[in-house]
């Protein structure tokens, strides 16, 4: 038997049902507390989120009135990413502003 007569690429089926798979998808959230200005939470959701004007009003607006607010859907690895970056430039200027990841 020569070394083509067989497929040594993977077992049937089982690589095929790994690539179908969907990444898990994680909103990320900004949670509201009493010191963060809402300034602030603008020029986060803009940066950080890439959001315009009117959606990073309209989600800060949520998290000032709800007490949270979601800023977008990602891999956890982009969500995980994107929450130190908040925790880090809110850390950096003085605010308390967290930020966390939800399954979806």
């Amino acid at each position: 038997m020569s070394d083509h007569d067989h497929d040594t690429r993977h077992a049937p089926g089982l690589l095929d049902e790994l690539e179908l798979r969907e990444p898990r998808r994680f909103k990320v959230l900004l949670h509201n507390d009493d010191y963060t200005t809402m300034d602030f939470v603008i020029h986060v959701l803009r940066r950080v989120f890439h959001k315009n004007e009117d959606d990073a009003v309209r989600i800060t607006m949520a998290v000032h009135k709800q007490g949270i607010g979601e800023c977008g859907i990602f891999t956890a690895e982009v969500a995980e990413t994107k929450i130190e970056t908040v925790h880090s430039m809110a850390k950096s200027a003085g605010y308390p502003l967290r930020s966390s990841m939800e399954e979806v």
